[in-house]
């Protein structure tokens, strides 16, 4: 149904960052509940990770694995199956901070399912007729007797800000000309403004998700890789070793059960 896209990338006139020798990261970026995306992605990784071959490889998930799409269940328990299997790095989203504020506060429950957190709630089992009725009050009591503990326990456990290399790698963004031990834990989950349009170098190159892009956006100072999962039907990965930078797909064909292939350009 799906089917890795890839591109080979040299830019000129780029800031150069790298990767040590022997390391090898596939970054991935917003999943919300695109667990048919994901399944796919992973496959596509598995097969590309043992054909170009020894490295110590990490996967890193950029966050907003949750809401939004139709399966967020399903994505949190195979990014924990994975993590079992090889190294899997995550980082929050601003969708993790919701669900987890929404199992303790009706103000940040009824923010939640504006943002797509209705999706979420049922991708644990409770009915829609049920959510179609339930009070705020009953909702929560419904959402956390859904919710495992183990689910709640992972999401928690993710990091703000992973820096590997040349390369830094959040969520949202930074705070330009912050460094990034002083980041604040807001900026990494939720900028956009000033970091989306700053055009000078940072002292890595950032890799990020959360601003959706029809296609990978790389700007030499930073490079975004959520291309709407969601509402697209595109879930990239962008692969660095050394200093190369490759991209892997699976894309949702628009005529059912569909492959589609080319090659990204700049």
């Amino acid at each position: 149904m799906f089917k890795p896209i890839r591109q080979m990338l040299r830019k000129k006139g780029k800031p150069e960052a790298s990767l040590p020798d022997g390391k090898r990261v596939y970054a991935i970026g917003d999943i919300h509940g695109r667990l048919d995306l994901f399944e796919e992605l992973i496959d596509a990784i598995e097969r590309d990770d043992s054909e170009a071959g020894d490295a110590e490889t990490t996967v890193i998930l950029l966050g907003d694995l949750v809401d939004r799409g139709p399966d967020s269940a399903g994505v949190i328990e195979r990014a924990m199956r994975w993590q079992q299997e090889r190294k899997v790095r995550c980082l929050a989203g601003n969708h993790e901070q919701m669900f987890l504020e929404a199992l303790q506060k009706k103000e940040s429950l009824r923010h939640f399912i504006k943002f797509g957190g209705r999706e979420t709630i049922l991708s644990y089992g409770v009915e829609r007729s049920v959510y179609r009725e339930a009070s705020v009050e009953t909702l929560q009591e419904l959402y956390r007797a859904a919710v495992p503990q183990p689910h709640i326990e992972f999401l928690d456990s993710f990091e703000r800000l992973i820096e590997i290399g040349g390369y830094i790698f959040v969520h949202a963004g930074i705070q330009p000309g912050v460094a990034a031990a002083e980041q604040k834990r807001k900026d990494l989950l939720w900028i956009r403004e000033p970091f989306l349009s700053y055009a000078k170098p940072h002292s890595h190159v950032v890799v990020h998700g959360h601003t959706i892009t029809d296609q990978v956006e790389d700007r030499g100072n930073r490079i975004g890789i959520d291309t709407g999962a969601y509402c697209n039907g595109r879930l990239t990965a962008l692969v660095l070793e050394g200093t190369t930078r490759r991209y892997l797909a699976a894309i949702e064909g628009k005529k059912g059960t569909k492959i589609k292939e080319k090659v990204l350009t700049e």
